[in-house]
């Protein structure tokens, strides 16, 4: 009996409950166009720094799945500055942060183009730079060859580990990968919200690199919910989402790729887990909505380089208390042009100082937008 999915007499094809699939994904697409309804209706500086917030959080959290951190600035600047979104001084990125960038805005902004095997091996090299994944060297844009044994995923400390999964030899990578592009590429009549779960599992499925597979099999699903929309703009974040419930992932993918032909709760969970992300594309909303507000609050006050920052690394979600030792690391100042910073910010309403005195005064955000206090005298 096959031990998993690859090694079925059918595969690929594969086959799903169509009336519970299809009862989810109307429920699903419903709100999928009515959330993009909505966000049409902001106004195009708005709509930029959603679309900026949300590819930020892509990029963020697909390389947290791997156990990957990068810089949240570098990933902002980066993406900020590929798209010509002004976002004040821009934070220089490394090259592991440039390659992730790379790809996923490949994958999003031109989601139209062929999905070719030369276009994977640039990927695959936009993440590994270095041609090394840790401290091991792999093959960098090409398929996999096996030649130190079969691809698995693996887990658990050394000489225990447990196998979750073994992908199809090397050697039938060049045939599995032109008939995966030949649909992908193909006119399959499918729902493309569907074609992205599939595309997603078969990808991962088959594992054709040394590393990066999952990273960019959920680049692929990105680009296929692009192509879903009908434009570039990305207002959710399947990514962040998939982060947040990362067990079931993995478990769900186990499970599938242990199974049969029948792959519905493979499809049920993905867009169970999409419809969950436009919930996280309203507080990213939110967040944005109220970074609006808070400037739309300051017009007409002229704030110098390093308050900038600050308060918009505080409108993004600071993790901690605002300090004047944080305010010096941040801004590179000195501790009394921090001081001096500080205390115009909070004379002019936009910061509130917290309780405690001396070197445990912390600062906040003014908390209610709308009653952000004017300076003496303004009107």
């Amino acid at each position: 009996m096959p031990g998993y999915i690859h090694e079925l007499d059918d595969w690929p094809l594969l086959e799903w409950d169509g009336k519970r699939v299809a009862d989810r994904l109307a429920a699903v697409s419903r709100r999928q166009g009515r959330f993009a309804a909505r966000m049409e209706g902001l106004g195009f500086k708005l709509q930029a720094e959603a679309t900026l917030e949300t590819l930020t959080q892509d990029v963020l959290k697909s390389s947290e799945i791997e156990g990957e951190i990068l810089d949240r600035e570098q990933v902002r600047s980066s993406i900020a500055r590929r798209l010509g979104i002004e976002v004040g001084a821009l934070t220089p990125a490394d090259r592991d942060v440039e390659g992730v960038v790379e790809m996923m805005l490949d994958a999003t902004r031109n989601f139209q183009a062929p999905l070719t095997a030369e276009r994977l091996f640039a990927w695959h090299a936009a993440l590994f730079p270095t041609g090394r994944s840790g401290m091991a060297r792999i093959i960098v844009g090409a398929w996999r060859d096996d030649a130190s044994g079969p691809m698995q995923v693996v887990s658990g400390p050394y000489g225990r580990e447990r196998v979750h999964y073994e992908a199809p030899a090397a050697d039938r990578l060049d045939d599995e990968m032109a008939t995966f592009l030949d649909w992908f590429n193909g006119a399959a009549p499918i729902d493309p919200v569907l074609k992205a779960a599939l595309a997603h599992l078969w990808f991962v499925t088959l594992h054709p690199f040394d590393d990066g597979n999952g990273r960019i099999a959920r680049a692929i699903a990105d680009m296929a919910l692009t192509r879903s929309e009908g434009g570039a703009q990305r207002f959710y974040s399947m990514s962040a989402q998939i982060r947040a419930e990362r067990t079931a992932y993995y478990d769900i993918l186990e499970d599938t790729q242990k199974g049969g032909q029948d792959i519905t709760s493979w499809l049920l969970w993905f867009l169970a887990c999409l419809d969950r992300a436009f919930e996280g594309a309203e507080r990213i909303l939110a967040d944005v909505l109220r970074k609006a507000r808070f400037w739309k609050a300051m017009e007409g006050q002229a704030f110098n380089e390093r308050q900038r920052k600050v308060l918009n690394r505080l409108l993004d979600g600071f993790e901690g208390k605002l300090t004047n030792a944080k305010w010096v690391a941040l801004t590179k100042s000195s501790p009394d042009t921090a001081l001096r910073d500080l205390r115009d910010l909070v004379e002019r309403g936009a910061l509130v100082k917290d309780g405690g005195g001396g070197r445990s005064t912390s600062y906040s955000l003014a908390s209610i937008v709308g009653e952000v206090a004017r300076p003496a005298g303004s009107a």
